[in-house]
């Protein structure tokens, strides 16, 4: 029944609101749309009570609808939509605004949850330390103490944490806070959604996407993501490998990874073993000459791949690194800085507030917060994750101190299980999402979809001095960063270089430095050529001197003599001052160091095994015997031999294998049985070979034997004809050593080095016990070798190489993998064994304290940024003095691997289980027919079927008599066929 409407008045509190009403049909639905329009949003210090009254065309009331609005809901929400079944003329839209009280009263205790799953004890630490700074702090809130619970998760338990979350929510909580890892904190997410309680991540999480009650300090993963690409393009990197180490990492690289399509850059993407020994894989990567990386793992995996990277020679001038982790700053980088490779961070913390703000004293021994796994705590060991923990609880304070402004807040105990929810938390987490603060991570500011999209990055670079931030990011304006060149650096050197004319000594070594082939009398640097000229020609060209070549009196690299403590070779010249540089294929090693300068390394090498090709074996006369293993073989013969005795037994056991041998007899004397056991062997025989035979059996258990049988020998020969083709077509190569371990382990070949220089200071001073044993090795050699059988040591690596070849696989020669692979280019009977044994760099050698030392330095490292070293090495390796003449035969292996048990091990499995089904078979099939027979005779059962088992088991030949029972015809065994 209608009602007159009636439109109750408005309250004379505050002022009204104006209001606009849009009605529209859809279908039998309305959708009505309210538009509130506030002046000086005087409504946002109001709650609002709307009347909406449906009416009829007289005007009658339908039917009403109350809303009520809190504060944040109106001032966030200008348009209320909803959807109404009724069709009414239209609706009548009566709003009330109730004033609020200016500030009401926070309870004098809330609690905070921390939730803590990483093994840095730190952001636990700032967490505390933040809410007592509150506390003491009487402007944020006054009137009420933040109380911390938190709680240490184990790492990536979502089921312990879930536990915790719902143990702490019982004690009532206005916000939780962490943990950082993102499957636990998706399981806290979704209980803080359902209760409605505000839940703060500091974590990089991968979700793009915020739910309604969660927000997270960690800059958006999209921003970061642009900050990378605006770095790369800074730094011009035109090609440029990303090794990351989890999934989630490709959320912030996907912007990176969009650059090759959009800019024409050339990416290699490489996932990062799940392993402590990433050695191998660097390797991996210096081999196919990789030279910018973008590293993208954790602190802790961070730490241990730059050490393992300068251990295998990637911590050169030639590398360079993009560290996308925000804790670069926090890691000890004291052994990187003087090895010219350029190292690249992006830093989140602003040092300066910590500093300012006096947090790392907090940490001392004296102080309340003291944790004895914090060694020396400092602004740099502030991580990420600890600054943004710091700047959360500064964020909820605020946002509660705005939020007691609006509403009467009360904190309730609640129940995961029940269905109570936190009234307050709604209108909390809209006030976080307008917080705008500066804090130990700088301006923090949060966007429309409640993401931080703006804050500033500090770029930071490697020098010698330490980290230096060379310049700042932020999404508006990106990066600009200006980095001092070589020509800068050489303007402060002009009056030392500019030229000048300088000596440099060398020595005769291919490639590095060799006489010029030419039919015309040369002189001066025109008789030299190699890579050392080109290189130090290049160097002369930057710093604009001038340069006089020639060799080392007595054609050594430079020994310390350990008795008299003097110098030889290019050493020794510098030290007499007869010459300025020193360039060849001359190590940079600590004792070298201790008495010359030396310029960045122009090449890194290591030492390396030449050994002489082993050569490829013809196959054997019995190789169609290898694919498969002498094993396999034996178990192959048992096996046939098993199932033709099996055949043979089974089929006299069953009576459907014994007929009549003439049919057109109806009272035969004797049955027939076709499976004797030469006939059993044949036919197993003409199966294994896939000729078959005239015999077919006829009993179910017979039949099953020979279907097991057909199938073991299918799988056998297919799988031997398929390995005996590359058994018949490769040629086996086998080869006595395969590493230095191998070399050390055995006498009968000899190896040996050059008598003087770095490789055998190496083995001279090796520590490690396989190096000792081959220098007491080649010591041992050297004393007992005579003009017929020499030493181990030459006078040069040509001496060394025309020995190996020479010695028909009795001699290896240990020397610089660089050095190898030249000779190996050319000498198609010479190979490298084995890996480097050690890591070492190619240098420019100066007089001590020499003010040519930056100067050169810098101009390798622009050689190497521009990629001339790589040129110039590739041209006389591959391409100068017959390189390239060798071609490389092809990866993998030379030799097939034979079949063993653990291959086909399962065929014999399936073969003995269908053997034992059909033995039970044909005992089913005698027992029925022998229970016929003995029913007849009304004999004892057990001693019938006795009876008629020794009679199939003994009956001679191939027949036996047939025995004749009442109303039993000969149709019988027909009919069962």
């Amino acid at each position: 029944m209608s009602t007159k409407m009636k439109v109750p008045e408005q309250p004379p509190i505050r002022s009204a609101t104006s209001d606009t009403l849009f009605l529209k049909q859809n279908v039998n639905r309305w959708v009505v749309s309210v538009r509130l329009t506030t002046p000086n949003w005087t409504l946002c210090s109001h709650f609002i009570q709307m009347q909406l009254y449906c009416v009829d065309e007289r005007w009658n009331v339908i039917d009403s609808i109350q809303l009520h609005l809190d504060k944040v809901r109106a001032c966030k929400c200008s348009v209320l939509t909803m959807a109404y079944s009724k069709q009414c003329l239209l609706f009548v839209l009566t709003v009330f605004t109730f004033a609020t009280r200016t500030s009401f009263a926070l309870p004098e205790v809330i609690r905070i949850g921390g939730l803590f799953d990483s093994s840095d004890p730190m952001p636990e630490s700032a967490f505390r330390q933040a809410l007592d700074r509150i506390n003491e702090n009487g402007r944020f809130l006054p009137k009420s103490n933040l109380v911390s619970l938190s709680e240490r998760l184990p790492p990536s338990d979502s089921h312990f944490a879930s536990r915790r979350v719902c143990q702490m929510l019982r004690n009532g909580l206005a916000a939780v806070l962490g943990p950082s890892s993102s499957s636990t904190s998706s399981h806290v997410q979704s209980i803080c959604d359902a209760l409605e309680i505000p839940h703060v991540n500091t974590g990089c999480q991968s979700r793009l996407r915020r739910t309604q009650y969660a927000i997270n300090l960690h800059p958006h993963p999209t921003a970061l993501g642009q900050a990378y690409v605006d770095v790369i393009r800074t730094w011009d990197w035109k090609t440029f490998t990303i090794l990351y180490e989890e999934e989630e990492s490709m959320v912030r690289l996907q912007l990176l990874l969009k650059v090759s399509t959009t800019s024409g850059f050339k990416i290699n993407v490489r996932k990062m073993p799940e392993t402590t020994n990433f050695r191998p894989f660097l390797k991996e990567i210096d081999a196919k000459g990789e030279r910018n990386i973008v590293l993208d793992c954790s602190a802790e995996t961070l730490a241990v791949v730059l050490k393992q990277a300068q251990q295998v020679g990637l911590i050169t001038s030639s590398y360079s690194f993009f560290i996308t982790s925000l804790d670069l700053h926090t890691l000890d980088l004291e052994d990187y800085k003087y090895s010219g490779t350029n190292i690249t961070g992006l830093r989140l913390v602003d040092l300066n507030k910590i500093k300012a703000a006096n947090l790392t004293k907090a940490y001392s021994s004296t102080s309340r917060y003291y944790n004895p796994t914090l060694m020396n705590p400092n602004a740099t060991t502030f991580t990420t994750e600890t600054a943004l923990t710091y700047d959360a609880v500064h964020m909820i304070a605020k946002a509660l101190r705005e939020l007691d402004r609006s509403q009467d807040v009360r904190v309730k105990s609640l129940n995961c299980d029940g269905v109570d929810t936190w009234i307050h938390g709604n209108s909390l987490i809209n006030y976080m999402t307008l917080v705008e603060m500066e804090g130990l991570t700088g301006f923090i500011k949060f966007d429309t979809q409640g993401y931080r999209t703006f804050f500033y990055l500090s770029i930071l670079e490697l020098t010698p001095e330490g980290l230096t931030a060379v310049s700042s990011w932020n999404p508006i304006d990106g990066a600009n960063v200006t980095r001092p060149t070589v020509t800068e650096a050489t303007t402060l050197l002009d009056d030392n270089l500019i030229n000048k004319t300088l000596i440099v000594s060398s020595k005769l070594s291919d490639p590095y430095f060799m006489l010029k082939e030419s039919a015309d009398m040369l002189t001066g640097n025109d008789r030299f050529e190699g890579f050392v000229v080109d290189v130090i020609d290049e160097v002369s060209k930057l710093l604009g001197f001038k340069y006089v070549l020639r060799m080392a009196a007595d054609s050594n690299y430079g020994t310390l003599d350990p008795v008299t403590g003097e110098w030889n070779g290019i050493i020794l010249e510098l030290l007499e001052e007869k010459a300025d540089l020193g360039i060849a294929d001359l190590s940079i090693t600590y004792e070298r160091e201790q008495a010359v300068d030396f310029s960045l390394p122009f090449m890194n090498t290591g030492i390396s095994i030449l050994y002489k090709k082993p050569q490829k074996q013809p196959p054997s006369l019995f190789s169609f015997l290898s694919p498969l293993s002498v094993e396999v073989w034996i178990y192959m013969c048992a096996a046939y031999v098993g199932i033709s005795l099996a055949l043979f037994i089974l089929a006299r056991l069953t009576p459907l294998e014994w007929v009549n041998p003439h049919p057109c007899d109806p009272n035969p004397k004797e049955y027939e049985n076709q499976f004797n056991f030469l006939n059993s062997t044949w036919f197993t025989i003409g199966s294994l070979m896939q000729q078959g035979c005239d015999l077919a059996p006829r009993a179910t258990s017979t039949r099953m034997v020979a279907g097991i049988w057909w199938f073991f020998t299918m799988i056998m020969i297919s799988s031997y004809t398929a390995n005996l083709a590359a058994f018949l077509t490769i040629e086996r190569v086998e080869s006595p050593i395969s590493s230095v371990d191998d070399l050390a382990k055995q006498t009968k070949i000899k190896y040996g080095i050059v008598g003087s220089g770095s490789t055998l200071a190496f083995f001279r001073d090796a520590k490690i016990a396989t190096y000792q044993r081959m220098w007491q090795f080649m010591e041992a050699n050297n004393r007992s070798s005579t003009p017929q059988m020499p030493g181990p040591y030459v006078k040069s690596n040509m001496e060394g190489v025309k020995r190996v070849q020479d010695s028909k696989g009795l001699y290896a020669f240990l020397m610089e993998s660089s050095t190898i692979e030249f000779f190996t280019e050319r000498k198609c009977d010479l190979t490298q064994v084995g890996g480097m044994i050690d890591s070492k760099g190619y240098g420019i050698a100066m007089r001590p304290g020499s003010p040519y030392r930056a100067a050169i330095s810098q101009a390798v490292l622009k050689l190497q940024e521009t990629n001339r070293l790589l040129i110039l090495k590739s041209r006389w390796w591959k391409e100068k003095r017959g390189g390239g003449a060798c071609k490389d035969e092809g990866g993998g292996s030379s030799a097939a691997s034979e079949l063993g048990l653990a291959n086909v091990g399962g065929v014999f499995v399936v073969l003995v289980c269908g053997l034992g089904i059909a033995i039970f078979i044909s005992l089913c099939e005698f027992s029925w027919e022998a229970r016929k027979i003995v029913n007849e005779e009304g004999d004892s059962f057990w001693k019938g079927m006795l009876r008629e088992f020794r009679s199939a088991v003994r009956t001679s030949g191939n027949t036996k008599p047939v025995k004749r029972r009442y109303g039993s015809s000969v149709a019988r065994s027909e009919s069962k066929l």
